[in-house]
Formats: structure tokens, sequence, C-alpha cells
């Protein structure tokens, strides 16, 4: 796989082979929608798999990245991944947390932490998208004017939950939905 915006535009990335990695068209499609001019931005990458959302983010000049990530092997392939990029020469921040998800987000919270975009791709199988969106709209470590970006399997619904937040956009591609929400209060 390879990134394909920004500073490390056309950079291969190692990818663990038991995943799904979120394909080339739904990241690019991710960052048309959010921008291509992260500076200063604190994302966070839940679910990361290979970390290629978070790696496209850090290409994008994000700040800051954070990426969990509970499965020893895919913790394994983002640190080599981080390895071959070295955001740190750029005086960027990448921070693998080897943990649960859910449990990271409400520790995230517990320690006032907040990011201005949230990143999530749960295994489609588990079924945990909607949980995952419960889980960031209760547990408060999304900044003012931040965004949530979703990509969930088809036969899930992920419906506006929380009047802090709307729908930007709601697409369907390939065999996932991209639901991107925007936090207004």
């Amino acid at each position: 796989m390879k990134i394909i915006l920004g500073e490390y535009s056309g950079r291969n990335f190692y990818m663990p082979a038991h995943i799904r990695p979120t394909q080339n068209l739904l990241r690019k499609a991710v960052f048309d929608i959010i921008g291509h001019d992260l500076e200063g931005v604190r994302f966070l990458d839940v679910f990361a798999g290979s970390g290629a959302v978070g790696l496209e983010a850090l290409s994008c000049g994000a700040a800051e990245v954070c990426m969990v990530e509970r499965d020893p092997k895919c913790v394994e392939t983002i640190q080599e991944n981080l390895m071959l990029l070295k955001p740190a020469d750029r005086g960027l921040k990448a921070v693998v947390i080897a943990k649960d998800a859910f449990a990271t987000i409400k520790e995230f919270a517990r320690e006032g932490r907040q990011f201005d975009m949230v990143f999530f791709d749960p295994p489609f199988d588990q079924k945990l998208g909607r949980k995952a969106l419960k889980t960031l709209f209760t547990h408060d470590i999304l900044a003012p004017h931040s965004y949530i970006i979703a990509q969930y399997g088809l036969d899930e619904k992920l419906e506006e939950i929380d009047d802090r937040f709307h729908i930007i956009k709601h697409k369907k591609y390939g065999s996932s939905y991209l639901t991107v929400f925007e936090r207004i209060a």
C-alpha cells in the first residue's frame, strides 16, 4: 500500500496480512472532505489496523496522531511504518497505543485529552460502529468544531444520536459506508 497525499505521498507502508485495509479511494475521500492541510490538528485513529489513515494524517501535517490498536501484530506493523516515515524528524508527534479502543477513549476523557478529528474503522463483522460512535458522544474527547469520521459495514446504521453533531457527508464506498460528523456545539 502507498500513502496517497501530502509530504509522504507515494511512499510504501507495511500492511498486516490478516486485516481489511482502508482502501486508497476511501482514504482519499476522507481527506477530500476534511482537507489536505492538517497543520496543528490532533488526530485520533481508532481501530488503527496498519495505521494507514493515521499515516495519511501525518503526511498531511497533523501535529499529533494517536493510533489505537489492540492486535499485537498490527501494533508492530504501525511501529514499523512509523520507523519508515520518521515523523518526529518533521516535528510531528505519532503515538501508538496498544489497548482496547473503548477503554482508551474513556481514559482520554478522564485525562481531559481532546482531539480535532477522530477516525474509526472497526472490524465490520463485529458491528462495533454504533458502539464506537456512542462512546465518542458520551466521553468528551472532541474539541469544539471537531470531526468524527466513521467507516462501517453496510449492515450497520449510524444515525445522528447527539444534537452536538450533524452529518456533513454520508456515502457508500464498496462494502462500507463513510459518514462524517461535525461538532457544532
